[in-house]
């Protein structure tokens, strides 16, 4: 009888430590990822699929060689994007193409890859800036939409800011040539 209630009490030990386990996975990847936490898991429906779909996001950026740009880089770019600002004045919609080409220029130039596939690159970049990717997917539709037509000045006006806040992110903190994001305080 007493090996019974022992056995009994070792189950619910090992039961309590893979729970408080899964827990504290579950705050984690939510103290990570932030809102994209919450867009996954609303996409998938399921608690584990999206917190495996997470941890393989995080497992493949570690393999990643992710760096930062170098300042003549950074500068560059920063000149690019105030000329596809300029250019959004006259040329709206190509401004917007501009700019989502710039973006993906940063990415790669930075190491992360960029395929066709735009789902995998947003969710490759949402381990590092998971506040700032769902400005990434917000720009990145209205830039399609743009393409076949369906956009007009201010949806086009929507997407460069949407596309600034990941392009400032991926820029650096610290430039000093980009405007600073709300979120993030501006070096002076």
């Amino acid at each position: 009888m007493t090996w019974v209630i022992v056995a009994i009490l070792v189950i619910v030990v090992v039961v309590l430590a893979v729970l408080l386990m899964r827990s504290r996975r579950s705050q984690q990847l939510q103290k990570d990822f932030g809102p994209e936490y919450g867009r996954v898991l609303a996409d998938r429906g399921d608690r584990g699929e999206a917190e495996s779909e997470l941890a393989e996001r995080r497992d493949r950026r570690a393999k990643l060689e992710i760096r930062e740009l170098e300042p003549a880089a950074r500068e560059r770019y920063a000149e690019r994007w105030a000329a596809a600002q300029r250019t959004f004045v006259d040329q709206p919609a190509p401004a917007v193409a501009e700019a989502d080409a710039l973006v993906s220029e940063v990415m790669r130039e930075r190491g992360y890859p960029v395929s066709e596939d735009f789902e995998q690159r947003a969710a490759d970049v949402s381990v590092d800036h998971p506040v700032v990717v769902e400005h990434y997917r917000a720009a990145h539709g209205i830039s399609v939409g743009a393409t076949q037509g369906d956009a007009g000045t201010e949806d086009l006006r929507q997407a460069m800011v949407h596309f600034r806040a990941l392009f400032d992110e991926l820029l650096g903190r610290d430039e000093r040539v980009t405007t600073s994001h709300p979120n993030h305080e501006r070096t002076s």
